[in-house]
Protein backbone atom coordinates (compact mmCIF):
# COMPACT_ATOMS: atom_id res chain seq x y z
CA UNK A 1 0.00 0.00 0.00
CA UNK A 2 1.32 3.36 -0.88
CA UNK A 3 1.62 5.85 2.30
CA UNK A 4 -0.59 8.86 1.78
CA UNK A 5 2.56 11.34 2.20
CA UNK A 6 4.42 9.54 -0.78
CA UNK A 7 1.30 9.54 -2.47
CA UNK A 8 1.31 13.19 -2.17
CA UNK A 9 4.56 13.65 -2.99
CA UNK A 10 4.19 11.79 -6.12
CA UNK A 11 1.09 13.54 -6.80
CA UNK A 12 3.37 16.92 -6.44
CA UNK A 13 6.26 16.01 -8.66
CA UNK A 14 3.64 15.43 -11.67
CA UNK A 15 1.72 18.21 -11.37
CA UNK A 16 5.22 20.04 -11.31
CA UNK A 17 6.23 17.73 -14.34
CA UNK A 18 2.94 18.16 -16.32
CA UNK A 19 3.53 21.60 -15.77
CA UNK A 20 7.07 22.10 -16.86
CA UNK A 21 5.88 20.51 -20.07
CA UNK A 22 3.12 22.85 -20.63
CA UNK A 23 5.46 25.87 -19.87
CA UNK A 24 7.68 24.38 -22.82
CA UNK A 25 4.56 23.41 -25.35
CA UNK A 26 3.65 27.32 -24.40
CA UNK A 27 7.07 28.56 -24.77
CA UNK A 28 7.00 26.73 -28.20
CA UNK A 29 3.71 28.11 -29.51
CA UNK A 30 5.01 31.62 -28.78
CA UNK A 31 7.55 31.64 -31.35
CA UNK A 32 6.73 34.41 -33.64
CA UNK A 33 5.87 34.27 -37.14
CA UNK A 34 8.24 36.03 -39.69
CA UNK A 35 7.54 37.90 -42.54
CA UNK A 36 10.66 39.40 -44.37
CA UNK A 37 9.69 41.70 -46.69
CA UNK A 38 12.57 42.81 -49.30
CA UNK A 39 11.75 45.58 -52.28
CA UNK A 40 13.83 45.87 -55.39
CA UNK A 41 15.99 48.40 -56.31
CA UNK A 42 15.09 51.19 -53.67
CA UNK A 43 16.91 54.01 -52.62
CA UNK A 44 18.18 54.79 -48.96
CA UNK A 45 15.58 57.53 -48.39
CA UNK A 46 12.80 57.20 -51.11
CA UNK A 47 10.23 56.04 -47.88
CA UNK A 48 8.85 59.05 -45.30
CA UNK A 49 10.11 57.79 -42.20
CA UNK A 50 14.08 57.75 -44.18
CA UNK A 51 13.58 61.32 -45.20
CA UNK A 52 11.46 60.46 -48.95
CA UNK A 53 8.33 62.13 -50.33
CA UNK A 54 6.41 59.07 -50.91
CA UNK A 55 3.45 58.40 -49.02
CA UNK A 56 4.57 55.36 -46.77
CA UNK A 57 1.56 55.54 -44.52
CA UNK A 58 1.93 51.86 -43.49
CA UNK A 59 5.84 51.72 -43.51
CA UNK A 60 6.00 54.93 -41.39
CA UNK A 61 3.80 53.13 -38.93
CA UNK A 62 6.13 50.05 -38.80
CA UNK A 63 8.67 52.68 -38.24
CA UNK A 64 6.98 54.88 -35.66
CA UNK A 65 5.97 51.23 -33.63
CA UNK A 66 9.55 49.61 -34.24
CA UNK A 67 13.06 49.96 -34.99
CA UNK A 68 14.93 51.87 -37.75
CA UNK A 69 18.52 50.99 -38.56
CA UNK A 70 20.84 53.57 -39.73
CA UNK A 71 23.94 51.20 -40.87
CA UNK A 72 22.27 48.54 -42.21
CA UNK A 73 24.23 46.97 -45.36
CA UNK A 74 23.52 44.91 -48.18
CA UNK A 75 25.20 43.03 -51.03
CA UNK A 76 24.97 46.10 -53.67
CA UNK A 77 23.49 43.81 -56.69
CA UNK A 78 19.86 41.97 -56.65
CA UNK A 79 21.56 38.27 -57.35
CA UNK A 80 24.33 38.86 -54.53
CA UNK A 81 21.77 40.73 -52.00
CA UNK A 82 19.43 37.26 -52.32
CA UNK A 83 22.07 34.93 -51.97
CA UNK A 84 23.14 36.74 -48.96
CA UNK A 85 19.72 37.37 -47.39
CA UNK A 86 19.06 33.31 -47.52
CA UNK A 87 21.87 31.71 -46.58
CA UNK A 88 23.75 34.01 -44.37
CA UNK A 89 26.90 33.74 -46.28
CA UNK A 90 28.59 35.81 -48.46
CA UNK A 91 28.17 35.36 -52.06
CA UNK A 92 30.11 32.89 -53.72
CA UNK A 93 31.42 34.27 -57.50
CA UNK A 94 33.08 30.13 -58.67
CA UNK A 95 31.75 28.25 -61.02
CA UNK A 96 29.17 27.00 -58.87
CA UNK A 97 27.00 30.05 -58.74
CA UNK A 98 25.82 31.52 -55.49
CA UNK A 99 23.39 29.32 -54.51
CA UNK A 100 24.91 25.70 -53.57
CA UNK A 101 24.29 22.68 -51.54
CA UNK A 102 26.51 23.15 -49.04
CA UNK A 103 24.36 26.46 -48.02
CA UNK A 104 21.40 26.03 -46.19
CA UNK A 105 18.66 28.46 -47.21
CA UNK A 106 15.98 30.31 -44.97
CA UNK A 107 13.33 28.09 -46.12
CA UNK A 108 15.10 25.11 -45.65
CA UNK A 109 16.43 25.65 -41.54
CA UNK A 110 13.22 27.70 -40.87
CA UNK A 111 11.40 24.41 -41.70
CA UNK A 112 14.23 22.01 -39.65
CA UNK A 113 13.28 24.37 -37.25
CA UNK A 114 9.51 23.27 -37.15
CA UNK A 115 8.22 26.34 -39.45
CA UNK A 116 5.97 26.58 -42.23
CA UNK A 117 7.59 28.46 -45.26
CA UNK A 118 6.93 30.10 -47.89
CA UNK A 119 7.89 32.73 -50.44
CA UNK A 120 6.22 34.74 -52.75
CA UNK A 121 7.99 37.41 -55.63
CA UNK A 122 11.16 37.50 -57.04
CA UNK A 123 13.98 34.70 -56.91
CA UNK A 124 16.86 35.51 -59.25
CA UNK A 125 18.92 32.74 -57.80
CA UNK A 126 17.91 30.32 -60.78
CA UNK A 127 21.04 28.15 -62.02
CA UNK A 128 20.78 27.69 -66.15
CA UNK A 129 22.06 23.79 -67.11
CA UNK A 130 24.73 25.74 -69.28
CA UNK A 131 22.85 26.94 -72.31
CA UNK A 132 20.52 29.76 -72.61
CA UNK A 133 17.26 30.65 -71.95
CA UNK A 134 14.17 30.02 -74.35
CA UNK A 135 12.64 33.20 -75.54
CA UNK A 136 9.03 31.94 -74.46
CA UNK A 137 7.73 31.46 -70.74
CA UNK A 138 7.52 28.48 -68.81
CA UNK A 139 9.81 25.04 -69.16
CA UNK A 140 12.24 26.19 -66.65
CA UNK A 141 12.34 22.50 -65.29
CA UNK A 142 14.07 21.70 -69.07
CA UNK A 143 16.62 24.65 -68.86
CA UNK A 144 16.86 25.17 -64.73
CA UNK A 145 19.31 23.25 -62.52
CA UNK A 146 16.37 22.41 -59.79
CA UNK A 147 18.75 22.55 -56.97
CA UNK A 148 18.49 26.72 -57.28
CA UNK A 149 14.61 26.76 -57.55
CA UNK A 150 13.00 28.18 -54.90
CA UNK A 151 10.30 24.71 -53.54
CA UNK A 152 12.41 22.92 -53.73
CA UNK A 153 15.32 24.61 -51.34
CA UNK A 154 12.75 24.67 -48.12
CA UNK A 155 9.81 26.71 -49.22
CA UNK A 156 6.12 25.26 -48.58
CA UNK A 157 4.67 27.54 -51.31
CA UNK A 158 6.26 29.72 -53.76
CA UNK A 159 4.69 32.29 -56.20
CA UNK A 160 6.62 35.09 -58.51
CA UNK A 161 9.62 35.63 -61.28
CA UNK A 162 12.00 33.17 -60.97
CA UNK A 163 14.84 35.80 -62.79
CA UNK A 164 15.04 39.02 -63.01
CA UNK A 165 12.66 42.00 -63.04
CA UNK A 166 9.67 41.40 -65.67
CA UNK A 167 7.02 43.87 -67.01
CA UNK A 168 4.75 44.24 -64.11
CA UNK A 169 1.30 44.39 -65.98
CA UNK A 170 1.48 41.47 -67.94
CA UNK A 171 4.91 38.77 -67.39
CA UNK A 172 4.42 36.90 -70.81
CA UNK A 173 5.39 40.57 -72.81
CA UNK A 174 9.18 39.93 -73.62
CA UNK A 175 11.91 43.06 -72.46
CA UNK A 176 12.62 44.87 -75.17
CA UNK A 177 16.10 43.55 -77.51
CA UNK A 178 18.11 46.12 -75.85
CA UNK A 179 17.80 44.44 -72.64
CA UNK A 180 18.81 40.94 -74.19
CA UNK A 181 16.60 38.86 -70.97
CA UNK A 182 13.38 37.61 -73.01
CA UNK A 183 10.05 36.76 -71.35
CA UNK A 184 10.98 36.12 -67.76
CA UNK A 185 9.94 32.80 -66.50
CA UNK A 186 6.92 32.67 -63.89
CA UNK A 187 6.45 30.07 -61.50
CA UNK A 188 3.96 28.60 -58.48
CA UNK A 189 5.66 25.60 -56.51
CA UNK A 190 7.02 23.78 -59.13
CA UNK A 191 5.05 24.45 -61.72
CA UNK A 192 5.11 27.69 -65.07
CA UNK A 193 2.85 30.25 -65.06
CA UNK A 194 2.21 31.23 -68.64
CA UNK A 195 -0.96 33.34 -68.04
CA UNK A 196 -1.80 36.58 -66.25
CA UNK A 197 -5.68 37.76 -66.28
CA UNK A 198 -6.78 41.64 -67.02
CA UNK A 199 -5.97 43.64 -63.82
CA UNK A 200 -2.87 41.65 -63.65
CA UNK A 201 -0.12 43.73 -61.45
CA UNK A 202 2.77 42.17 -59.88
CA UNK A 203 3.02 44.02 -56.58
CA UNK A 204 -0.94 42.70 -55.77
CA UNK A 205 -0.46 39.53 -57.24
CA UNK A 206 2.96 38.82 -55.06
CA UNK A 207 0.78 40.20 -51.72
CA UNK A 208 -2.42 37.99 -52.53
CA UNK A 209 -0.02 34.88 -52.54
CA UNK A 210 1.41 35.89 -49.45
CA UNK A 211 -1.90 36.62 -47.75
CA UNK A 212 -3.21 33.38 -49.07
CA UNK A 213 -0.48 32.11 -47.43
CA UNK A 214 -1.08 33.60 -43.78
CA UNK A 215 -4.70 32.51 -44.01
CA UNK A 216 -3.84 29.04 -44.47
CA UNK A 217 -0.58 28.81 -42.57
CA UNK A 218 -2.71 30.41 -39.28
CA UNK A 219 -4.65 27.59 -39.50
CA UNK A 220 -2.29 25.35 -37.95
CA UNK A 221 -0.18 25.23 -34.52
CA UNK A 222 3.58 25.66 -36.74
CA UNK A 223 4.52 28.98 -36.79
CA UNK A 224 5.29 30.67 -40.29
CA UNK A 225 8.33 32.32 -41.82
CA UNK A 226 7.23 34.20 -45.15
CA UNK A 227 10.03 35.81 -47.43
CA UNK A 228 8.17 38.21 -49.74
CA UNK A 229 10.30 39.52 -52.37
CA UNK A 230 8.41 42.99 -54.16
CA UNK A 231 10.19 43.58 -57.63
CA UNK A 232 8.76 47.44 -56.57
CA UNK A 233 10.23 49.38 -57.66
CA UNK A 234 12.46 48.07 -60.15
CA UNK A 235 12.07 49.54 -63.80
CA UNK A 236 10.77 48.91 -66.05
CA UNK A 237 8.59 51.62 -65.03
CA UNK A 238 4.84 50.34 -64.64
CA UNK A 239 2.52 51.70 -62.19
CA UNK A 240 -1.66 52.48 -61.98
CA UNK A 241 -2.52 55.54 -63.27
CA UNK A 242 -4.21 56.30 -60.68
CA UNK A 243 -0.94 55.83 -58.57
CA UNK A 244 0.73 57.98 -60.99
CA UNK A 245 -1.69 61.14 -60.80
CA UNK A 246 -0.32 61.29 -57.01
CA UNK A 247 2.89 62.23 -57.85
CA UNK A 248 3.09 64.14 -61.18
CA UNK A 249 4.69 67.37 -60.44
CA UNK A 250 6.13 66.96 -57.53
CA UNK A 251 9.63 66.36 -58.68
CA UNK A 252 10.58 69.69 -60.53
CA UNK A 253 12.72 71.07 -58.40
CA UNK A 254 14.76 68.31 -59.86
CA UNK A 255 17.46 65.69 -58.30
CA UNK A 256 19.72 67.89 -56.84
CA UNK A 257 17.53 70.29 -54.83
CA UNK A 258 15.40 66.74 -54.21
CA UNK A 259 18.76 65.63 -51.94
CA UNK A 260 19.05 68.43 -50.11
CA UNK A 261 15.50 68.50 -49.00
CA UNK A 262 15.76 64.80 -48.20
CA UNK A 263 19.18 66.03 -46.15
CA UNK A 264 16.94 68.51 -44.24
CA UNK A 265 14.42 65.71 -43.41
CA UNK A 266 16.85 63.36 -42.06
CA UNK A 267 18.67 65.15 -40.01
CA UNK A 268 14.76 66.39 -38.58
CA UNK A 269 13.88 62.57 -38.29
CA UNK A 270 16.73 61.84 -36.14
CA UNK A 271 18.46 59.32 -38.87
CA UNK A 272 21.35 61.49 -39.91
CA UNK A 273 23.65 61.19 -37.29
CA UNK A 274 26.33 64.05 -36.39
CA UNK A 275 28.87 62.33 -38.66
CA UNK A 276 26.97 63.03 -41.57
CA UNK A 277 27.17 65.20 -44.41
CA UNK A 278 25.69 65.32 -47.49
CA UNK A 279 27.77 64.47 -50.69
CA UNK A 280 27.93 66.80 -53.02
CA UNK A 281 27.87 65.92 -57.31
CA UNK A 282 27.63 62.62 -59.25
CA UNK A 283 30.18 62.02 -62.33
CA UNK A 284 27.55 60.24 -63.87
CA UNK A 285 24.28 62.66 -62.87
CA UNK A 286 22.98 64.65 -65.66
CA UNK A 287 22.35 68.38 -65.57
CA UNK A 288 19.57 69.36 -64.48
CA UNK A 289 18.83 72.79 -66.14
CA UNK A 290 19.25 71.26 -70.17
CA UNK A 291 17.01 68.42 -68.77
CA UNK A 292 13.29 67.73 -70.01
CA UNK A 293 11.75 68.71 -66.92
CA UNK A 294 8.58 67.05 -67.50
CA UNK A 295 9.91 63.89 -68.37
CA UNK A 296 12.19 63.69 -65.74
CA UNK A 297 9.40 64.69 -63.01
CA UNK A 298 7.22 61.58 -64.85
CA UNK A 299 9.80 59.42 -64.37
CA UNK A 300 10.31 60.32 -60.72
CA UNK A 301 6.54 60.05 -60.43
CA UNK A 302 5.92 56.85 -61.53
CA UNK A 303 8.74 55.12 -59.43
CA UNK A 304 7.42 57.45 -56.36
CA UNK A 305 3.71 55.77 -57.46
CA UNK A 306 5.01 51.78 -57.34
CA UNK A 307 6.66 52.65 -53.70
CA UNK A 308 3.07 53.78 -52.94
CA UNK A 309 1.29 50.76 -54.30
CA UNK A 310 3.81 48.29 -52.48
CA UNK A 311 3.14 50.48 -49.37
CA UNK A 312 -0.51 50.26 -49.69
CA UNK A 313 0.15 46.31 -49.99
CA UNK A 314 1.66 46.11 -46.89
CA UNK A 315 -1.14 47.70 -45.12
CA UNK A 316 -3.12 44.58 -46.55
CA UNK A 317 -0.49 42.31 -44.81
CA UNK A 318 -0.85 44.19 -41.19
CA UNK A 319 -4.86 43.86 -41.89
CA UNK A 320 -4.68 40.46 -42.64
CA UNK A 321 -2.38 39.76 -39.84
CA UNK A 322 -4.90 41.31 -37.27
CA UNK A 323 -8.21 39.03 -38.67
CA UNK A 324 -5.91 35.97 -38.28
CA UNK A 325 -4.64 36.78 -34.82
CA UNK A 326 -1.44 36.87 -35.85
CA UNK A 327 -0.69 40.23 -35.73
CA UNK A 328 0.76 40.40 -31.93
CA UNK A 329 3.03 36.84 -32.40
CA UNK A 330 4.51 38.56 -35.53
CA UNK A 331 8.24 40.03 -36.74
CA UNK A 332 7.92 42.06 -39.52
CA UNK A 333 11.64 43.23 -41.30
CA UNK A 334 11.75 45.77 -44.13
CA UNK A 335 14.27 46.07 -46.22
CA UNK A 336 16.34 47.01 -49.65
CA UNK A 337 18.18 44.81 -51.60
CA UNK A 338 20.55 47.44 -52.84
CA UNK A 339 20.58 51.22 -53.30
CA UNK A 340 18.72 53.30 -55.38
CA UNK A 341 19.72 52.40 -59.61
CA UNK A 342 21.61 54.32 -61.84
CA UNK A 343 20.86 51.85 -65.22
CA UNK A 344 19.30 53.18 -67.91
CA UNK A 345 18.56 50.38 -70.73
CA UNK A 346 17.29 51.76 -73.74
CA UNK A 347 18.28 55.84 -72.41
CA UNK A 348 16.25 58.84 -71.85
CA UNK A 349 14.82 59.75 -75.14
CA UNK A 350 11.57 61.44 -74.32
CA UNK A 351 10.52 61.68 -77.66
CA UNK A 352 10.03 57.83 -77.73
CA UNK A 353 9.92 56.90 -74.07
CA UNK A 354 7.06 56.65 -71.84
CA UNK A 355 7.31 55.85 -68.27
CA UNK A 356 4.30 54.24 -66.76
CA UNK A 357 1.96 51.72 -69.15
CA UNK A 358 2.67 48.51 -69.90
CA UNK A 359 4.03 48.64 -73.30
CA UNK A 360 7.32 50.44 -73.00
CA UNK A 361 10.35 50.15 -70.65
CA UNK A 362 12.15 52.88 -68.80
CA UNK A 363 14.23 53.62 -65.74
CA UNK A 364 14.69 56.69 -63.88
CA UNK A 365 18.30 56.41 -64.69
CA UNK A 366 21.41 57.63 -62.70
CA UNK A 367 20.89 61.23 -61.90
CA UNK A 368 17.65 60.12 -59.84
CA UNK A 369 19.37 56.90 -58.89
CA UNK A 370 21.96 59.04 -57.01
CA UNK A 371 18.93 61.26 -55.84
CA UNK A 372 17.23 58.85 -54.19
CA UNK A 373 20.36 57.80 -52.04
CA UNK A 374 20.44 61.13 -50.59
CA UNK A 375 23.08 61.86 -48.79
CA UNK A 376 25.20 59.17 -49.68
CA UNK A 377 27.42 59.00 -52.69
CA UNK A 378 26.60 56.42 -55.70
CA UNK A 379 24.14 53.66 -55.71
CA UNK A 380 23.49 50.08 -57.31
CA UNK A 381 26.40 47.98 -58.37
CA UNK A 382 28.34 50.63 -56.55
CA UNK A 383 29.48 49.99 -52.40
CA UNK A 384 29.81 53.44 -51.57
CA UNK A 385 27.91 54.41 -48.85
CA UNK A 386 25.02 54.74 -51.57
CA UNK A 387 24.76 51.25 -52.82
CA UNK A 388 25.29 49.33 -50.04
CA UNK A 389 22.88 51.06 -47.44
CA UNK A 390 19.82 50.47 -47.14
CA UNK A 391 16.47 51.23 -45.24
CA UNK A 392 16.25 48.66 -42.73
CA UNK A 393 12.53 48.54 -40.55
CA UNK A 394 12.16 45.80 -37.70
CA UNK A 395 8.03 45.81 -36.02
CA UNK A 396 7.70 43.50 -33.55
CA UNK A 397 5.34 44.32 -30.38
CA UNK A 398 6.18 44.36 -27.28
CA UNK A 399 10.08 43.02 -28.28
CA UNK A 400 11.48 45.66 -30.39
CA UNK A 401 11.36 49.29 -29.00
CA UNK A 402 8.84 51.41 -29.94
CA UNK A 403 10.27 54.46 -32.32
CA UNK A 404 13.90 53.38 -31.70
CA UNK A 405 16.87 54.25 -33.95
CA UNK A 406 19.71 51.38 -34.31
CA UNK A 407 22.93 52.37 -34.88
CA UNK A 408 24.78 49.32 -34.87
CA UNK A 409 26.42 48.11 -38.24
CA UNK A 410 25.02 45.14 -39.17
CA UNK A 411 24.40 43.21 -42.52
CA UNK A 412 21.70 41.04 -44.35
CA UNK A 413 24.22 37.65 -43.63
CA UNK A 414 23.05 38.58 -39.84
CA UNK A 415 19.27 37.83 -40.71
CA UNK A 416 19.32 33.89 -40.97
CA UNK A 417 21.27 33.33 -37.72
CA UNK A 418 18.86 36.28 -35.93
CA UNK A 419 15.44 33.90 -37.10
CA UNK A 420 17.32 30.88 -36.33
CA UNK A 421 17.69 32.21 -32.48
CA UNK A 422 14.33 33.34 -32.47
CA UNK A 423 13.32 29.58 -33.92
CA UNK A 424 15.23 28.28 -31.18
CA UNK A 425 17.38 26.11 -33.14
CA UNK A 426 21.31 25.68 -34.20
CA UNK A 427 22.50 26.17 -37.55
CA UNK A 428 23.19 23.16 -39.07
CA UNK A 429 26.65 21.56 -39.81
CA UNK A 430 24.89 19.48 -42.21
CA UNK A 431 21.82 19.13 -44.74
CA UNK A 432 20.80 16.54 -46.68
CA UNK A 433 23.88 14.98 -47.05
CA UNK A 434 25.65 17.95 -47.50
CA UNK A 435 28.50 19.70 -45.26
CA UNK A 436 27.78 22.82 -44.80
CA UNK A 437 29.90 26.61 -45.26
CA UNK A 438 30.34 27.70 -41.69
CA UNK A 439 28.23 30.14 -41.11
CA UNK A 440 29.58 34.12 -41.58
CA UNK A 441 26.48 35.94 -40.11
CA UNK A 442 26.00 36.63 -36.36
CA UNK A 443 22.35 36.73 -34.82
CA UNK A 444 21.50 40.42 -33.76
CA UNK A 445 18.48 39.56 -31.77
CA UNK A 446 20.46 41.40 -29.27
CA UNK A 447 20.08 44.57 -31.12
CA UNK A 448 16.42 44.30 -32.40
CA UNK A 449 16.27 44.18 -28.53
CA UNK A 450 17.86 48.09 -28.07
CA UNK A 451 21.45 47.29 -27.02
CA UNK A 452 23.88 49.10 -29.64
CA UNK A 453 27.36 47.04 -30.21
CA UNK A 454 29.46 45.18 -33.18
CA UNK A 455 28.82 42.62 -34.69
CA UNK A 456 31.56 41.95 -36.91
CA UNK A 457 35.59 43.41 -37.17
CA UNK A 458 35.43 43.27 -40.96
CA UNK A 459 33.17 43.31 -43.53
CA UNK A 460 33.68 43.17 -47.08
CA UNK A 461 31.77 43.79 -50.82
CA UNK A 462 32.36 43.28 -54.29
CA UNK A 463 30.56 43.54 -57.22
CA UNK A 464 31.13 44.68 -60.88
CA UNK A 465 34.94 45.83 -60.22
CA UNK A 466 33.81 47.90 -57.01
CA UNK A 467 35.46 46.66 -53.57
CA UNK A 468 35.13 47.77 -50.17
CA UNK A 469 36.04 46.51 -46.82
CA UNK A 470 34.82 47.95 -43.94
CA UNK A 471 37.25 47.22 -40.53
CA UNK A 472 35.57 49.10 -37.59
CA UNK A 473 35.06 53.16 -38.35
CA UNK A 474 37.45 52.70 -41.09
CA UNK A 475 36.01 51.87 -44.97
CA UNK A 476 38.03 50.89 -47.56
CA UNK A 477 36.80 51.62 -51.17
CA UNK A 478 37.73 51.11 -54.86
CA UNK A 479 35.60 52.43 -57.35
CA UNK A 480 36.00 51.41 -60.76
CA UNK A 481 35.69 54.58 -62.23
CA UNK A 482 38.41 56.02 -60.27
CA UNK A 483 40.60 52.49 -59.83
CA UNK A 484 42.34 53.53 -56.59
CA UNK A 485 41.98 52.85 -53.10
CA UNK A 486 39.78 55.61 -51.49
CA UNK A 487 39.77 55.51 -47.64
CA UNK A 488 37.28 56.45 -44.83
CA UNK A 489 36.84 56.85 -41.32
CA UNK A 490 33.21 56.54 -41.09
CA UNK A 491 33.02 57.31 -37.34
CA UNK A 492 33.41 61.14 -38.41
CA UNK A 493 32.47 61.18 -41.96
CA UNK A 494 29.81 58.34 -42.51
CA UNK A 495 29.12 59.88 -46.13
CA UNK A 496 32.69 59.64 -47.68
CA UNK A 497 33.33 63.27 -47.99
CA UNK A 498 36.78 63.03 -47.09
CA UNK A 499 39.41 60.71 -48.78
CA UNK A 500 41.98 59.98 -45.68
CA UNK A 501 44.20 57.16 -48.42
CA UNK A 502 47.31 59.62 -48.78
CA UNK A 503 47.21 60.38 -44.96
CA UNK A 504 47.09 56.08 -43.98
CA UNK A 505 49.22 54.59 -46.83
CA UNK A 506 50.31 51.49 -44.30
CA UNK A 507 46.51 50.88 -43.08
CA UNK A 508 45.31 51.34 -46.46
CA UNK A 509 47.67 48.62 -47.86
CA UNK A 510 46.99 46.34 -45.15
CA UNK A 511 43.17 46.63 -45.68
CA UNK A 512 43.72 46.13 -49.35
CA UNK A 513 45.32 42.88 -48.39
CA UNK A 514 42.45 41.84 -46.04
CA UNK A 515 39.88 42.31 -49.09
CA UNK A 516 41.99 40.22 -51.37
CA UNK A 517 42.11 37.20 -48.79
CA UNK A 518 38.18 37.75 -48.30
CA UNK A 519 38.07 37.80 -52.40
CA UNK A 520 40.17 34.38 -52.45
CA UNK A 521 37.66 33.20 -50.26
CA UNK A 522 34.46 34.05 -52.11
CA UNK A 523 36.35 32.62 -55.16
CA UNK A 524 36.89 36.12 -56.84
CA UNK A 525 39.06 35.83 -60.08
CA UNK A 526 41.03 39.30 -58.63
CA UNK A 527 43.91 38.58 -61.44
CA UNK A 528 41.13 39.78 -63.88
CA UNK A 529 40.12 42.51 -61.79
Amino acid sequence: MVHPRSLRYLTVCLSLLALLFSAGAVEAAKRPNIILIMCDDMGFSDIGCYGGEVDTPHLNQLAREGMRFTQFYNNAKCTTTRASILTGLYPRFGKGGHLRQNMVTLGEAMKVAGYQTGLSGKWHLMKTKGYAKSKVPGGWLDRYDKTTHPYFRGFDSYYGVLDGCCNFFDPTISDPPYKRAGIRSFGHDDKAVTEFKDGYYTTDAFTDHTLGMIRSYSQNEQPFFIHLCYTAPHYPLHAKPEDIRKYVGKFKMGWNQLRKNRWERLQELGIAGENWSLSEGDSRSYDWETANKDFEDLRMAVYAAMIDCMDQNIGRIKETLKETGQLDNTLIVFLSDNGGCSEEPGGRDPNVRQPGPKDDYVAVGPAWGWAQNSPFRRYKSWVHEGGISTPCIAWWPGKVPANSINRSPAHIIDLLPTFLEIAQTEYPESYQGHELLPLEGTSMLSLLAGEHKTLHDSLAWYWSGNRALRQGPWKLVWDKGVKQWELYDISSDRCETNNLADQHPERVQQMAQDWFTWANKVELNTKAK
